[in-house]
């Protein structure tokens, strides 16, 4: 056998181990980031995402921000469930509904699913951008709107400097969070 050719065979040889390397590699990638960014309770997300007409990434993004995927967590400020959500709050979204659950249904996830959908679909209609409706829905509405009243936090338009550190960080986490839903699962 020349050397031209033995060349050739180890150049070919080479060539496939890295496209059979990088190909492992994405399939990884691919693996992984799907483990970090689960689609459980894909049905009640699709049925309240229809409801409400949010996005489903977005209710993906805010559910792993807020619980990680866990439906019995609770807040150290008393938020319950998936989505997070505060009893007064809970109340508060059933008076708009004229519905009537009792608090301990916030950690059934068709129930908080629907109800962190229907806020986030308020705080869309208020705001007309998702990323205020985050800030909202982390801050709170009114915090948000008084910050959207401040030329120092707001351009007339939307939030341009959030003034809570722990908000900014969730907003953006939020953000993240919908782009890799977007790219992962061909969502919206």
């Amino acid at each position: 056998m020349s050397r031209a050719v033995k060349r050739y065979i180890t150049v070919m040889a080479l060539l496939l181990a890295a496209v059979l390397a990088a190909s492992a590699y994405l399939l990884a990638a691919g693996y992984i980031a799907r483990r970090m960014h689960p689609t459980q309770y894909a049905d009640q997300v699709s049925v309240s995402a229809d409801e409400f007409g949010v996005p489903r990434s977005v209710i993906f993004a805010v559910i792993k921000t807020e619980s990680s995927f866990r439906p019995d967590v609770v807040s150290t400020a008393g938020a319950v469930g998936l989505m997070q959500i505060t009893p007064d709050t809970f109340d508060w979204l059933q008076f708009k509904s004229g519905e009537k659950y009792n608090a301990a249904e916030l950690y059934k996830p068709e129930v908080n699913i629907r109800y962190g959908t229907m806020l986030l679909a308020a705080l869309y209609d208020e705001f007309g951008r998702w990323d205020t409706a985050y800030a909202a829905y982390n801050a709170g509405l009114n915090r948000v709107r008084m910050w959207l009243s401040n030329p120092e936090y707001s351009d007339g338009i939307g939030l341009k400097n959030i003034p809570f550190g722990e908000t900014d960080r969730y907003v953006k986490k939020v953000e993240k969070a919908v782009l890799e839903y977007k790219r992962l699962y061909k969502l919206d």
